[in-house]
């Protein structure tokens, strides 16, 4: 039998040394774990999850915790270069091969040889670019615009959206055969609000991380501030938070203190608003319950035997409401 205490210190660890990723609860340690049984497998991973959510970061763990750590790490969003210039970046090109090409130029699947090749936003890949990037995977050589000759290449491929892959597939945007080779061993990402347990050790993290790179005094949010953080429901994930808590760095460095008057305004109103009048009262309710619980849930640490104590509930009583909401506890 596993001892649990020992294999959360350990995981701890690796988190601080190697992931440079933060959280507790079980659903971002089951993307700890996810990492740990793929980074030596050569195989492709398919990484999905809302904008925000870290796929690159996760990647990036994957390549440096793995077998081909000492070698490249390339990353390219397909989304952010535009079609006729896509195929260049990926493939390379030949000296004279078009205007312009006043050299030969490797391109990033060359630069990623015997590495890692991420390419973020993969359902923006051109019908024709699918199918050249097909034949790298299947034979494991390409090549370069212009040349005759191919070229072998040896990489494990990471690949990643925010769009639902299988639609884009079942509505003829995305090759069916290219997704079975890109989706062998896939995660799906949480989103913030479906870890919230972790915004607090989110939010410490950044802290530190801006009072050491920019040299900002590390202030302390409010209880109030607090409570409007841990019930926003960041539609722009940890990015989203990242961004928040810069900011609110940045123009307190005057104050002892963040308050809620500091957050940004749609954070600030949403955290004022009531429940909308198209609720019946229990969906109502069970909403107030969920946010309630995980607010005092955080403000204890996650103590249980405290929080219940403190709210006036049976410690019973707060078990079984942490589980009719589905409450991650870390």
């Amino acid at each position: 039998m596993i001892n649990s205490d020992r294999v959360s210190r350990e995981e701890t660890e690796t988190i601080k040394g190697h992931y440079k990723m933060v959280g507790k609860s079980p659903s971002i340690r089951k993307v700890f774990q996810f990492i740990n049984k793929v980074k030596d497998i050569n195989a492709p991973v398919f990484i999905w999850g809302e904008s925000g959510t870290g796929k690159e970061l996760v990647a990036r763990n994957i390549h440096l915790t793995g077998t081909r750590k000492k070698q490249s790490f390339v990353a390219l969003n397909c989304g952010a270069i535009p079609e006729n210039l896509l195929e260049s970046e990926l493939f390379g090109y030949r000296k004279g091969s078009f205007t312009g090409a006043l050299r030969d130029k490797p391109g990033l699947i060359e630069e990623a040889n015997r590495g890692s090749l991420f390419l973020d936003e993969i359902c923006d890949l051109s019908p024709m670019l699918q199918a050249k990037f097909l034949r790298v995977l299947q034979e494991k050589e390409l090549r370069r615009i212009g040349e005759n000759k191919p070229r072998t290449v040896d990489i494990r491929v990471i690949s990643a959206t925010n769009k639902d892959i299988d639609k884009e597939v079942e509505e003829g945007r995305f090759r069916e055969d290219l997704y079975y080779r890109l989706k062998i061993i896939s995660i799906k990402l949480p989103s913030l609000r479906d870890r919230a347990c972790d915004i607090l050790y989110l939010l410490e993290y950044y802290k530190e991380q801006f009072s050491r790179d920019m040299n900002l005094k590390k202030l302390p949010f409010s209880s109030r501030a607090i409570d409007f953080l841990l019930s926003y429901t960041w539609p722009g994930n940890i990015r989203e938070l990242k961004s928040e808590v810069l900011k609110c760095m940045v123009l307190c460095q005057d104050s002892d203190v963040i308050s809620e008057n500091n957050l940004s305004q749609k954070i600030h109103l949403n955290g004022k608003k009531k429940s909308p009048i198209s609720y019946d009262f229990f969906t109502a309710r069970a909403d107030f319950e969920r946010r309630y619980l995980n607010q005092v849930l955080a403000r204890f640490n996650y103590n249980q035997t405290q929080t219940a104590e403190n709210i006036g509930l049976s410690r019973q009583g707060l078990f079984k409401l942490i589980k009719k909401h589905g409450i991650e506890i870390p």
